[in-house]
């Protein structure tokens, strides 16, 4: 995609967000959002707006507390997560999308598809979940505190083993660093309270009342949200699909851009491009 626009998107609350807007703003092609994962930023979603390049314009961002977004003040809700993507896509002129997320991400594409089903067209869940489990809270504040007291660089071993196979490791050195260096360089508070913030999400309860195409998709070895995760969301949402990337792990869209861009482009063709702006 050689258009690219960026700029600050103003919330409801103040904060300022980050985002891009990628294609051609007028081209009659269906758009889609999508949103990131804990700890890093819009630069993950790269290799697959590449793929969709000519298929949908893009729109990516740095979520509150990342990247070049304000570093709002704890605590953080997978609400006022979903509150700032409404007010971006206000922001952009688009009335409709189709939403995409990823691991926190998806949590996000969940919460605006419950509680504004009138914007989104259709939902992509990436190597995600509804609810990380009965013991989420402790786990999540387990990783919150160890930030707190022993920084970043502490958990920058831990993140690469759960996020990329050996192979990939080898064989894409640059990403891998990439992604790793802006991890270690979160501002601590905004990333606890991004971790706090998981361990309370559970929006399982409200699954079954969704009525919109939804695909997921999942590395076979996430062990993050490992592949029961989203089966139990396809169990919980009416119609939708499951595929697993064989040998993927937790992130399996930087691993795998074509397989997650392809996987997109057909579930937003399930929807007419004529309303998708």
């Amino acid at each position: 995609m050689a258009d690219k626009i960026s700029g600050h998107a103003s919330t409801r609350d103040g904060a300022a967000i980050h985002y891009t807007v990628h294609g051609d703003p007028g081209a009659r092609l269906p758009r889609l959002a999508l949103v990131h994962t804990l700890g890093l930023g819009e630069f993950v979603w790269d290799g697959v707006v590449e793929r969709l390049a000519d298929r949908a314009v893009v729109l990516t961002y740095d979520c509150r507390g990342h990247g070049a977004s304000s570093k709002s003040p704890a605590p953080y809700s997978v609400e006022q997560f979903g509150h700032d993507l409404e007010d971006l896509l206000k922001h952009v002129g688009w009335t409709k999308a189709h939403v995409a997320g990823a691991s926190m991400g998806g949590c996000v594409a969940l919460q605006i598809a419950v509680s504004r089903p009138d914007l989104v067209q259709s939902l992509g869940l990436v190597d995600t979940t509804a609810w990380f489990g009965a013991n989420a809270p402790e786990a999540w504040e387990g990783r919150a505190k160890q930030a707190e007291e022993k920084g970043m660089a502490s958990l920058v071993e831990f993140q690469r083993a759960r996020w990329f196979t050996e192979t990939f490791q080898a064989e894409h050195a640059d990403t891998v660093a990439r992604a790793l260096a802006a991890f270690a360089a979160n501002d601590v508070p905004s990333f606890a309270a991004s971790c706090r913030m998981l361990g309370a999400v559970d929006l399982r309860a409200k699954l079954p009342a969704l009525r919109l195409p939804a695909g997921v998709i999942v590395g076979e070895n996430d062990g993050a949200t490992p592949p029961d995760m989203s089966r139990e969301m396809v169990r919980l949402i009416p119609g939708a699909t499951l595929e697993i990337i064989p040998q993927a792990r937790h992130l399996s869209f930087i691993e795998c851009p074509e397989i997650t861009g392809d996987f997109l482009a057909r579930l937003i063709a399930h929807v007419p491009t004529s309303v998708s702006a």
